[in-house]
């Protein structure tokens, strides 16, 4: 009987821990991090320039607070609450709550700015890039983060911890900052660029140029202006900012926009996967008990 207590409790051990473990997300503090990642293979390039769109759209104050500028309750850039039904990630703090942005398939998603609603060829991705980050709830009204995550559709193999240090390091690669500050740049955060590079970057990319940089910096790979093309006009298909432009993208979005994976539908497989965790606990206990009761 001690023996058939021994494995009950070892079998409530190892679904306890099943249940409750959150895989340990690795945690991004600068550029320097950003570059072991393996962009453009495991992850999509395109989460390069939403997390850039995130950076720049956020404040951050000189206490390191987050402030979101956008309203996640209203759907703003197609923003919208995230469950952590599978336990990708800790529970948020008391009175806050997850949401995610990054579905191009939300309708308020075209607020999103042109390059990253409209990425060039070789950054489209599959739309399975997501950034989630924690926010007061609807009741406190706060708008304060204070834990950001960009992940490929909430896999826990490719989901990262990004800290304030590396949100405040992108920032520095604003959009329609002075060009001349690519040099500076440059040369705070990779050498790899030659002059006739960041000249290159300059005319091919216009007022992205930073981005641009900052890929190329990321990416460590020899710049391609095919990759990365810009054309700075303004945008007029709709009500944009002065930062927006048009992308020279000669591909369909239908080409990857289609392909997304629904929330909803990741919510039911998880709850699916959970359900035959306990089912298969209840047989093993029934099949102890049955061994224990022959004895």
């Amino acid at each position: 009987m001690t023996r058939m207590s021994g494995r009950v409790t070892s079998c409530c051990v190892f679904l306890f821990l099943t249940l409750t473990s959150v895989s340990a997300v690795k945690k991004l503090n600068s550029i320097h991090d950003l570059k072991k990642i393996n962009f453009g293979h495991s992850v999509s390039r395109h989460s390069l320039l939403l997390l850039h769109w995130f950076a720049n759209i956020v404040d951050i104050d000189r206490n390191n607070v987050i402030h979101l500028t956008f309203d996640p309750y209203n759907r703003d850039y197609g923003s919208h609450h995230y469950g952590n039904y599978e336990r990708l990630l800790d529970s948020p703090p008391p009175g806050h709550q997850y949401h995610t942005v990054g579905n191009l398939n939300q309708i308020t998603a075209q607020q999103l700015p042109d390059y990253v609603f409209h990425p060039p060829a070789g950054y489209a991705g599959r739309n399975e890039d997501r950034i989630i980050f924690s926010v007061g709830n609807s009741n406190t009204g706060s708008r304060v983060s204070d834990r950001v995550y960009l992940t490929q559709h909430y896999d826990p193999a490719h989901t990262y911890e990004i800290t304030v240090h590396l949100l405040r390091e992108i920032r520095e690669f604003s959009v329609g900052e002075n060009q001349q500050s690519l040099v500076y740049l440059r040369n705070r955060f990779g050498r790899n660029a030659e002059d006739f590079q960041l000249e290159d970057i300059r005319n091919t990319c216009g007022q992205l140029a930073c981005l641009g940089l900052l890929l190329f910096i990321v990416m460590q790979e020899k710049y391609s202006s095919n990759k990365f093309n810009y054309r700075p006009q303004q945008a007029a298909r709709r009500n944009t900012q002065p930062d927006d432009f048009v992308v020279n993208f000669p591909e369909s979005r239908q080409n990857y926009v289609n392909t997304d994976t629904s929330d909803i539908c990741t919510d039911i497989c998880t709850c699916v996967r959970y359900l035959f965790i306990f089912f298969v606990f209840v047989i093993v206990i029934l099949i102890i008990f049955s061994s224990g009761m022959k004895r």
